[in-house]
């Protein structure tokens, strides 16, 4: 079975979620496709939740032992090792900052929204066993992460990801 929550829980700042979750249904059937030999679904559970600084700020400092606020944290609850097949698949949470996404934005010269969908890429990557704790691993964690962000960005429209009828003013 599949769950995947997008949350927004930052509500100044409107996201299309339905948008953000088919975002994230396409990279996650890209990062992990169904076990050969399992039926046509994979199984995950991800929550993917759109947070401001104080709540990223939070679990930063919480959970990694980090002052301030970051882009992207990523908890893997990864299936048993001893799982089988058909009950693998990623399964975890991921939270990113959205204050962080706008700021992060106006450096890089780049939307909030990529940055978001960025991050997000990155927090499934993790989930799938990428790890850039070591500058090897790092350089090749973000080859997949650009690879894929360029092709979701093929597939999909980030921009539409902002919702200006929403926006208060």
């Amino acid at each position: 079975m599949n769950r995947l929550a997008v949350r927004n829980r930052l509500r100044r700042v409107p996201v299309n979620g339905r948008l953000l979750r088919a975002i994230a249904k396409a990279a996650l059937a890209a990062i992990a496709p169904p076990a050969r030999g399992t039926s046509a679904r994979s199984n995950h559970e991800v929550g993917i939740y759109l947070v401001g600084d104080r709540r990223i700020t939070a679990l930063n400092q919480r959970y990694l032992r980090h002052a301030g606020p970051t882009d992207v944290i990523t908890f893997d609850y990864g299936p048993p090792e001893n799982a089988a097949p058909a009950e693998r698949g990623l399964r975890g949470d991921i939270f990113i900052g959205l204050e962080v996404a706008h700021r992060q934005a106006r450096v890089f010269r780049t939307s909030w929204q990529a940055e978001t969908v960025r991050y997000m890429v990155h927090g499934l990557l993790h989930l799938s066993g990428h790890d850039d704790a070591q500058p090897a691993a790092r350089r090749r964690m973000k080859r997949a992460e650009n690879r894929l962000v360029r092709r979701l960005a093929a597939r999909f429209d980030f921009s539409r990801l902002e919702r200006p009828d929403k926006l208060r003013a």
